[in-house]
């Protein structure tokens, strides 16, 4: 008997043994566990706070810039063109908000879409960016739509210009792909180029700071832009303030802008006597610049090796196009083949 009452007090010993054993081990992961999950869990929410309020105030920023953004850009309140470059929305008053003033230098440019086409470019026009070189060549960019192609009717010839959003002489932004649009020659000389000039002199006269932005409209997944909304307001004084939207047009002719292809308005069947297409000027560029050769009578791109190891006697820029070169005689570098 007292053999098998100690064998049972043995047995409920080693019971409570592994019993004590196997909560202690339980305590010591779950210790474990809950120690390691606190820091983690206490690190995350440090993080979590932070990025939620720059999530939140970005987030609110970008809110506020939609709707913004919806009410400028509602095609259905933009009249048809009706002869003029440029008509004003919101009462000429551009949608930027009180907080978005700085005098701080600064450009954005949105990446390109799926269709490859440009998005808002944004900047704060100054003296800082502002070009203090030559405008590049910017030919070998081919922006959404992109046809090259020359009527008798437009100026210049060339339908369709490589149209800066940020005009080149405001910010010196040359051969960017995400500041460049397919616009008509009409869009860019009478449309778009007195509102950069406006900006650019009055920087330059007052060395003050302009917001400055240009937006392509775009509708649906057309690859050539109806037109581009152009917003400005200088930041120190009242000296500059426009909301204006201007069209992608060519008065006398017709754009399918879903695929940049055109035709005279007057003569839907215009052959070749009326149009001129890449080959006259592969480059598609109107005003190119070019290093010519004097005496071997090439010209060259700017960036040619070539033109390192031209004698400075006979080297000379050249801006124009690359058919009136040829014209005069000169031929085109086999090497860089402008």
């Amino acid at each position: 008997m007292k053999f098998k009452r100690d064998k049972k007090l043995l047995f409920c010993s080693l019971i409570l043994a592994a019993s004590l054993l196997f909560s202690g081990c339980q305590n010591v992961d779950l210790d474990s566990g809950a120690s390691s999950s606190y820091s983690k869990t206490n690190e995350q929410a440090d993080q979590s706070t932070d990025a939620g309020n720059v999530s939140e105030k970005n987030g609110n920023a970008a809110a506020k810039e939609d709707a913004d953004r919806q009410q400028a850009f509602d095609q259905t309140t933009i009249p048809a063109y009706s002869g003029q470059p440029y008509v004003e929305v919101n009462s000429n008053t551009p949608f930027f908000a009180d907080s978005e003033l700085t005098t701080k230098a600064f450009e954005h440019y949105s990446n390109l879409d799926s269709l490859g086409r440009c998005g808002v470019a944004y900047a704060n026009i100054c003296k800082d960016i502002m070009p203090s070189e030559k405008r590049g060549p910017i030919g070998m960019v081919k922006p959404s739509g992109w046809k090259t192609v020359k009527y008798d009717n437009v100026d210049g010839l060339y339908l369709y210009n490589r149209c800066h959003l940020v005009g080149f002489q405001l910010a010196g932004e040359n051969a960017n792909e995400r500041n460049l649009i397919t616009g008509t020659r009409y869009l860019n000389v009478d449309g778009m180029l007195p509102f950069e000039n406006m900006v650019a002199d009055y920087v330059k006269e007052t060395e003050h700071h302009v917001l400055y932005r240009v937006t392509p409209v775009f509708t649906e997944s057309n690859l050539v832009a109806s037109g581009v909304l152009m917003e400005a307001r200088s930041v120190e004084d009242d000296g500059i303030e426009f909301c204006v939207y201007c069209y992608n047009v060519q008065p006398g002719i017709e754009i399918n802008y879903a695929t940049g292809d055109s035709q005279l308005s007057s003569d839907p069947d215009t052959t070749t006597e009326n149009i001129t297409s890449d080959t006259d000027n592969p480059s598609g560029e109107l005003d190119n610049t070019y290093v010519i050769n004097e005496n071997t009578h090439k010209f060259h791109k700017p960036e040619c090796s070539s033109v390192q190891q031209m004698n400075s006697s006979n080297r000379k820029e050249y801006t124009g196009s690359r058919q009136d070169l040829i014209n005069k005689g000169y031929e085109p570098c086999q090497s860089c083949k402008p």
